[in-house]
């Protein structure tokens, strides 16, 4: 998420609006990647001529004018000194000494132990939980460069970002930018942010469960979700689905030259693992890796927001909309380690440009606003956290079987 745009298109003769100023609507129509948009003050601009100079780089503001909790983070975000100061990139060198650097020597000793000491069941076991562990660490890097939070060039950010989630992971920039996007700006929004879309396998939130249960919709049994959960969650999430969506995003889309770097990553590992285990026994490997990095991925990301409001549009202040879909997981050296320092989610949601490193200078300047004008602030233990993402998906469950049982 870069900065600023401007209009580019009149508006049509007659037609009431200002001048190149879209309804949301009108941006779901005009959804190819030629069309790029920015919202301010609850009007949408199309902005695709100067994200034509800057690909990829536009953020989604939605700061909506007239009332004092917006207008005062409006005040605190880009003007105040305190807060600029950490929105500045990180340094190479500092970036050079963290990650990246942990993650090829995750890699390195991984592939190395099991070349020396043989493949054997403990070894493989402790090969995969290093893979795992550096696979999901570079999640959360590749995160800081789709955000445009490492280097100060966004140019120099979005070829990183291709190397470490293409090379590194396997994955798609293009995808991860296309869903992560529609998040920030919408989180939480039915039909608006895709993290919520759970393809009818699970219900969410309070008025989604009474919707399908008034109109006697049953793909699942709902009420036993918080138990299926534990099945088809954390065990499925990337090595299937989002594995199917990424390869079938690319190749439909003809998206090449992030198709090239996922295949990258494939030819690398295969052409260190096939001579160890096979080309079976490396596609195992493989997938367990994927199978004990999507645990870690969904508890981390869904603790923050499944427990929090999930409705559809309500039109609320930007403020106000980021707060009641995001929660706090506390600090501690391993929360921050294990969440890559997305434990501190309302800050990232507030300044998703800040390097993950600054989100606690700024916490207490966040929760003091918050607290100012009433809107909540909400932090969980971590264990806390977890708990929640199963307790509300049985309240869901819940209202979703009382709904359906109703005549």
């Amino acid at each position: 998420m870069g900065g600023g745009g401007q209009q580019t298109e009149p508006a049509e003769p007659g037609s009431g609006k200002a001048e190149g100023v879209y309804t949301w609507e009108e941006v779901q129509m005009h959804s190819s990647r030629n069309d790029q948009w920015l919202v301010v003050n609850r009007k949408v601009y199309n902005i695709s001529q100067w994200a034509k100079r800057h690909p990829g780089g536009f953020r989604v503001i939605s700061h909506y004018a007239g009332e004092d909790a917006t207008e005062a983070f409006t005040a605190f975000h880009p003007d105040l000194k305190f807060v600029q100061k950490f929105l500045k990139p990180l340094l190479v060198g500092e970036l050079a000494a963290t990650e990246p650097s942990q993650d090829r020597k995750k890699n390195a000793l991984a592939w190395l132990m099991v070349m020396y000491w043989g493949t054997s069941w403990t070894m493989t076991l402790l090969c995969a939980g290093m893979l795992a562990t550096s696979q999901a660490q570079a999640g959360w890097l590749q995160h800081d460069f789709g955000h445009l939070s490492v280097f100060k060039k966004s140019k120099w950010n979005h070829l990183v970002h291709k190397f470490v989630i293409g090379h590194l992971k396997g994955a798609s920039a293009n995808w991860w930018n296309h869903r992560h996007f529609q998040h920030h700006a919408k989180p939480n929004i039915f039909k608006k942010d895709p993290d919520v879309n759970m393809l009818d396998v699970f219900v969410l939130g309070n008025t989604q469960p009474v919707e399908y249960g008034i109109k006697k919709i049953k793909h699942m049994p709902y009420n036993h979700q918080h138990k299926y959960f534990f099945l088809v969650g954390p065990p499925l999430l990337i090595p299937i689905y989002f594995h199917m969506q990424i390869m079938n995003t690319m190749i439909t889309r003809r998206d090449w030259v992030d198709f090239a770097w996922s295949m990258s990553y494939y030819f690398r590992y295969f052409y260190c693992y096939t001579p160890l285990y096979g080309f079976l026994g490396s596609l195992a490997l493989m997938t367990f890796v994927r199978f004990l990095e999507s645990h870690w991925f969904v508890w981390v990301t869904q603790m923050n927001h499944i427990p929090m409001e999930i409705e559809y549009e309500k039109n609320q202040d930007w403020l106000t909309m980021q707060l009641q879909a995001t929660c706090n997981i506390e600090q501690s050296m391993f929360n921050d380690w294990f969440s890559g320092h997305l434990n501190f989610q309302i800050e990232h949601h507030l300044f998703p440009m800040m390097p993950r490193h600054n989100y606690h200078l700024v916490a207490d300047r966040a929760r003091a606003l918050c607290e100012k004008h009433g809107v909540p602030y909400e932090t969980k233990s971590l264990w806390r956290g977890m708990a929640d993402v199963v307790s509300s998906l049985k309240t869901s469950g819940d209202l979703w079987l009382d709904a359906y049982l109703h005549k």
